[in-house]
């Protein structure tokens, strides 16, 4: 009997984002750090997951992604990676970045719980995305997942994809678009899609996520961009935790509502959740559950 098709709960993300939402900083608010990933763990293993830790350092101390995977049936299958990243910047509660990606990857390890998939898909929170001290420069965060997806090349991971779940629910029709200067695709104006980033090695990760978007969620307004090499021409593509996985050759997205071209509370403490769109989180999670039925199943 085919596995029924998973709905996300808005309620449940509502709850996620507000246990979660506060300054969580590795310098400025380390407790609360650790506590967000408790609370990720344990919703993890309340749902019924061996959660593992991929443990790194950086600057001296010793940080955790937080990793649950579902097993698939099929041996020799390749494995689909569902990534968002826990950590805030030093002075923003972080809802919607990045507490609306931590709520949609639980919500997703929730409904497929119990789900027999071919292929394993293996839910990651990472840890130390957003840069240490708002004075360095672009580039220096994305520590967690750099050392995640070393690490998957180093094991040799046979990857489908990298579906990476980075500010996924401010949006809304009276959202004022704004685009990096150079980009090369007409973006609308209203901010009100979600925009799916991809390089030339993940053409078929995009297109994949695309028509599962239109089977379950065709009201969900999509607007995909897929960059030359490794997104060296457009910085801003990189900006989250899917570059990594790009530098090391594997297939990998980003779904984002764009962030800073979009949201006046990027970065700031206004990042709350009164302030996010939960039905278009949920219908980013279930376009993502679609994806990950089309793919895993």
């Amino acid at each position: 009997m085919p596995f029924p098709i998973p709905t996300i709960s808005k309620e449940a993300l509502r709850n996620h984002i507000n246990a979660l939402q506060g300054v969580r900083h590795p310098l400025v608010a380390p407790e609360a750090l650790e506590r967000a990933a408790l609370y990720i763990e344990t919703n993890l293993q309340d749902y019924g997951y061996e959660v593992g830790h991929h443990c790194f350092f950086d600057n001296g101390k010793e940080y955790r992604n937080l990793n649950a995977p579902q097993p698939g049936t099929v041996a020799r299958q390749p494995k689909l990676l569902i990534v968002a990243h826990y950590d805030t910047v030093s002075n923003s509660p972080g809802a919607d970045d990045n507490a609306s990606g931590v709520a949609v990857l639980l919500e997703l390890a929730r409904v497929f719980a119990e789900a027999s998939l071919h292929m394993t898909v293996e839910f990651i929170a990472v840890n130390l995305e957003e840069n240490e001290r708002e004075t360095e420069p672009k580039g220096r965060g994305l520590r967690g997942s750099r050392a995640l997806a070393q690490h998957a090349r180093e094991q040799e991971w046979n990857l489908a994809g990298v579906v990476v779940l980075e500010s996924v629910a401010y949006a809304g029709p009276n959202m004022v678009q704004t685009v990096p200067v150079g980009l090369p695709i007409e973006v609308p104006t209203v901010g009100d899609f979600i925009a799916v980033i991809g390089n030339q090695a993940s053409i078929a990760l995009v297109q994949a996520f695309l028509h599962a978007a239109e089977q379950y969620q065709p009201e969900l307004p999509k607007v995909p961009l897929v960059v030359p090499g490794n997104g060296e021409l457009f910085p801003d593509t990189r900006r989250s935790d899917h570059a990594p996985f790009w530098d090391q050759g594997y297939p990998a997205i980003m779904l984002t509502d764009t962030t800073n071209f979009r949201s006046p509370h990027y970065h700031q403490p206004s990042d709350t959740l009164e302030t996010l769109n939960l039905d278009f989180a949920a219908a980013v999670g279930n376009a993502v559950a679609q994806l990950i039925l089309n793919l895993a199943s």
